[in-house]
């Protein structure tokens, strides 16, 4: 891992650039300016200035180096929604660690291939996972743990872990290094069509690409209050909403998750003027009033101008990205009218191909494989992390990056979602591979075969459905229970599935595959 090399004489837009150079200006240009504001369930909200949050961050980078964190080593931020996440993300950037965001739904088992994979050297972590982290991270060399649970008040005390507050340092000492916008900068663990997830290593210069190319497709500008509840360890959040933000100088609200009762109260008090959103938010919030005299101009979600969502009277915007592309490759158009329930256009900075499987175009109408073109470390991923074979097979022999959606093309450019790789899954807006709870479930005694597909979820989008085929012999009343209590152990709670069918065979296609599309019909 030695960041990207370009060509001799290669001139990019982050030369001279990178993240802490980003938060430094800002904290400059907008020194007042609230830059996070910090919407607790339990207590009035805290505002962070640039010019405060600047200095915390290197504070806790200066300490981050007494505590032996080194550039090039992983740190583990294993946080929900709250302000020392942000600390922590922008410290280890800061003094050129590798600041490894993971979900906090992971199971103990995710957790401890994780810290295993990325080779981290430290955690930092909140009470609830403490313990769990404790024991299954175990090559760290030190926990660090905040003092509550995000969204809960302030906790006792646990039994393991350093204190965060006593990583602090003075800021006079932050770490100062050599400006290369094509370090290594940060690294995301999504789910692919393998079992294992990946590991995407994102350069300064993609997270910078992320803050610039987000803040033009969301029309921001320092004046903006965006409201941000999705978990900040995945891109949208922290692509989509605080680096874009950051980028123009404007301010994010960061609420401790979704909260269907109080995101109207918290826009109202402070102004909010732009989300990112997911449909399963949007249907919660069919529920409540919308309140006449709120500031929001434009959401950002899956689709454009999806008529079930008229009632909040807001342009919507729809858009397709991943953590690979960390902007939006395919975006809806803000000043101009978008074709209803459409993901958008083909955005400028990227090149959009749609084939059938034969790599032949697509015509108007029909639905092929989605390809997206760029330049890895700046407007695409580095590399997948520690697995280069992985890297290598995600691209094709022309450069395009193989996303493994399927979309349609309708007229005069527009392009709205058609379906997923037969093996992945859209739970709540998490990505989830089948063929990583078939691992788990193919492993428990009594199951000889398994395949699990995606049912249909009013709220959810999608929930996974295990068909399981017991082996001979084994009684079959107590197999669902026993699966569904290994998933539970061995997956984060949303890849558990919903409910387990014993069969007694599975329909087969060609070269004996299970035919998953005839499962899909006995769902539907």
């Amino acid at each position: 891992m030695n960041g990207i090399s370009m060509a001799r004489g290669t001139v990019t837009p982050f030369d001279g650039m990178d993240v802490p150079w980003l938060l430094k200006l800002r904290s400059e240009t907008r020194r007042d300016h609230p830059f996070l504001i910090w919407a607790p369930f339990d207590a009035p909200a805290r505002h962070w200035s640039y010019s405060a949050f600047h200095e915390r961050v290197g504070a806790l980078a200066a300490g981050l180096v007494k505590r032996g964190v080194k550039p090039g080593d992983a740190v583990l931020i294993h946080l929900d929604n709250c302000v020392e996440a942000m600390l922590a993300w922008f410290a280890c950037v800061e003094l050129g660690a590798l600041a490894v965001t993971t979900n906090t739904r992971s199971a103990a088992a995710e957790m401890s291939y994780f810290a295993e994979h990325c080779r981290a050297v430290a955690a930092i972590t909140q009470p609830a996972y403490a313990e769990m982290v404790s024991a299954h991270c175990r090559g760290i060399r030190w926990l660090a743990v905040i003092s509550h649970d995000p969204g809960q008040p302030e906790t006792a005390a646990v039994g393991v872990g350093d204190r965060f507050e006593t990583l602090f340092a003075d800021s006079a000492d932050r770490p100062r290094r050599p400006v290369d916008p094509f370090a290594p900068c940060s690294v995301q663990y999504t789910s692919g069509t393998t079992s294992r997830p990946k590991a995407v290593l994102w350069t300064h210069a993609n997270a910078l690409w992320g803050a610039k190319v987000n803040a033009v497709h969301q029309d921001l500008h320092q004046h903006d209050v965006h409201q941000t509840y999705l978990p900040l360890f995945h891109t949208n959040a922290l692509a989509y909403s605080m680096l874009a933000s950051l980028w123009v100088g404007a301010s994010c609200v960061i609420q401790p998750r979704f909260s269907a009762s109080r995101f109207w109260p918290v826009a109202l008090e402070h102004g909010c003027t732009w989300t990112s959103t997911i449909p399963f938010c949007m249907k919660a919030l069919l529920d409540q009033e919308v309140p006449r005299d709120h500031k929001f101009r434009l959401w950002g979600t899956a689709m454009s101008e999806p008529m079930a969502f008229a009632k909040f009277g807001i342009k919507i915007i729809g858009w397709w990205g991943m953590t690979e592309t960390i902007t939006h490759g395919i975006v809806g158009d803000i000043d101009q009218p978008n074709t209803p329930m459409s993901i958008g256009r083909a955005a400028p900075e990227y090149t959009i191909r749609i084939t059938d499987d034969d790599g032949r175009p697509t015509d108007v109408g029909g639905t092929g494989n989605l390809a997206i073109k760029g330049v890895p470390g700046l407007s695409l991923f580095a590399e997948y992390f520690y697995n280069a074979e992985a890297t290598r097979t995600s691209f094709d022999a022309d450069g395009f990056f193989l996303t493994g959606d399927r979309v349609t093309r309708l007229e005069n450019g527009f392009i709205k979602f058609g379906d997923r790789t037969k093996d992945m899954l859209k739970v709540g807006g998490e990505n989830v591979a089948a063929s990583e709870i078939e691992q788990v479930i193919i492993t428990v005694p009594g199951v000889r075969e398994t395949a699990v597909v995606a049912k249909k979820h009013p709220m959810l989008d999608e929930v996974p459905v295990a068909f399981v085929i017991a082996q001979d012999g084994i009684p079959r009343d107590q197999l669902p229970e026993t699966v569904l209590a290994a998933c539970r152990a061995g997956l984060a709670d949303f890849k558990v599935p919903r409910e387990v069918r014993l069969v007694d065979e599975l329909p087969r296609s060609t070269l004996e595959k299970v035919a998953k599309a005839e499962l899909r019909k006995l769902l539907d």
